[in-house]
């Protein structure tokens, strides 16, 4: 099962991205990065698949979960 190219679809996931992120909700940004991965389905100049979204969100949300990714110094 394929995902047809729809620009508008991709604008509209953003616009609604923007919005939430505006949000003062501690997860917001969260939720507006994960709207915002999503379009990129639906726009032409973006090669990806739901599969490679799927497992990038997931791979974010875990290391956000254990706290961040911890830089050596």
């Amino acid at each position: 099962m394929g995902v047809e190219n729809d620009p508008e679809k991709a604008a509209f996931l953003r616009e609604i991205a923007e919005e939430v992120r505006d949000e003062t909700e501690s997860n917001s940004e969260q939720v507006a990065a994960i709207l915002y991965r999503v379009s990129d389905i639906y726009d032409e100049s973006e090669d990806t698949t739901p599969q490679d979204i799927y497992l990038n969100m997931k791979y974010i949300l875990n290391v956000k979960e254990q706290g961040g990714i911890k830089r050596r110094q």
